[in-house]
């Protein structure tokens, strides 16, 4: 009996620091990997700004970044609006915007505004839809999100055309081009919602 329980102590010790250790070595793996995650994240997201943003005549890049939060008008979470100025007037806005309703769930982008409110252009930023279907949200995979491009939306509706908007579908996918409409649509009805001539000069 007491070897037996001898062999019980020492399977649990064995098992308890292997869980130590296990659980040392992944604390470890986070903290070197962490850091450079999160900067690939920020260089994702800058360089996704740029991109959506109007360019210029002479093709130099905003001076100025005005970064502010808002509820949106529809949905809970808060999104993100990028003010960009060159020589203290307002060049565009890029909005990091976001939908659930992608066929896995999340999914985030960032919309390009004019001044109008028109959009310039779209780029994701992250989204795990299904790899030659839903990914033809993504530049460079597919030219669907190129009809965003200079989308009027003072005449037409970001909406799927099945939905009675003006925003094609993708071929069995329709659930993710209906998500990714949603996520543009909320950043611009937020856009209507709490832009105001002010932000037109960086003296607000």
């Amino acid at each position: 009996m007491a070897k037996k329980e001898s062999n019980f102590v020492n399977m649990v010790t064995t098992l308890a620091i292997v869980t130590a250790v296990a659980a040392f070595t992944l604390s470890m793996v986070y903290n070197l990997t962490a850091g450079p995650i999160e900067e690939g994240r920020i260089a994702r997201q800058q360089e996704a700004i740029r991109y959506v943003l109007p360019p210029t005549e002479e093709m130099t890049e905003f001076d100025k970044l005005v970064t502010k939060k808002f509820l949106p008008v529809t949905g809970s979470d808060s999104i993100t609006f990028n003010f960009a100025y060159v020589d203290g007037e307002l060049l565009g806005i890029a909005v990091e915007t976001y939908t659930m309703r992608g066929w896995e769930g999340f999914i985030s982008a960032m919309v390009g505004f004019y001044p109008d409110k028109n959009i310039v252009d779209v780029v994701h930023l992250e989204h795990s839809e299904t790899p030659g279907l839903g990914d033809k949200i993504e530049k460079g995979r597919d030219d669907w999100s190129n009809q965003f491009r200079d989308f009027n939306t003072s005449e037409k509706e970001l909406r799927l055309k099945g939905d009675g908007g003006d925003v094609d579908g993708i071929t069995a996918a329709t659930i993710t081009a209906r998500a990714y409409a949603d996520a543009i649509e909320r950043a611009y009805l937020t856009l209507k919602e709490v832009f105001d001539e002010k932000y037109l000069t960086l003296e607000y």
